[in-house]
């Protein structure tokens, strides 16, 4: 987590100054923006760590912007700071997986949990859509042929004999060996249960199986 930073979204500047002053002091690393719009011109996905968010900001409200985070997969952990929520924003942060919503004036060790915990969520969040899309790019390796053999081996974990394979899909059993090794190969496993535990990662079905 070296590299995750507090980005501080809030519009007024003594609390700017105040939360940053105090989280440095913590250890964190924290860059502030004055609104909404300035701090997506200046975040790149890529950007580790999480977003303490004020509710009340001038023409994108915190509520707003978090749901354009979602809608563009900016999957930045939010934690919300207010003094002018009520209930019905806390349930609408929360419901859009907020981290917390804490109301000014809070306690400086409940921002800095909160934090930590943002920070794990988000360094979990990115090995997921790492091996995600590690997982991804290896079955993108096989052929038309061999995504086949890949599905009917998924779907029938219990039932993958070169006979059987070859009866479904009406190919030569030597021919399902040839497709096996190098499925097996491409996607650098050594067993069905590795295949059915790496397309568990991307969930393909037969409809969706990468292409």
């Amino acid at each position: 987590m070296d590299q995750s930073v507090v980005f501080l979204v809030d519009d007024e500047e003594d609390v700017r100054t105040t939360l940053s002053r105090a989280l440095t002091k913590r250890g964190f690393k924290v860059v502030a923006f004055e609104s909404a719009r300035h701090f997506l011109d200046q975040y790149h996905k890529e950007q580790q760590g999480c977003l303490v968010l004020d509710y009340g900001l001038p023409e994108i409200n915190g509520l707003e912007l978090q749901s354009y985070m979602n809608e563009t997969e900016i999957t930045l952990p939010v934690i919300f700071i207010s003094g002018h929520g009520g209930i019905p924003e806390t349930v609408q942060a929360m419901k859009a997986g907020a981290i917390d919503f804490l109301e000014k004036p809070f306690r400086q060790n409940d921002l800095v949990a909160c934090i930590q915990a943002a920070f794990e969520r988000d360094q979990q969040m990115r090995q997921q859509a790492s091996e995600q899309n590690d997982a991804k790019e290896r079955f993108e390796r096989l052929t038309s042929r061999e995504k086949e053999v890949a599905v009917f081996m998924m779907e029938h974990p219990s039932n993958t004999a070169s006979k059987e394979i070859g009866r479904a899909l009406d190919i030569s059993p030597r021919t399902v060996d040839h497709h096996r090794a190098r499925i097996l190969e491409k996607l650098e496993i050594g067993s069905v249960i590795e295949l059915v535990e790496l397309s568990q990662k991307v969930m393909p079905t037969k409809s969706e199986f990468p292409s």
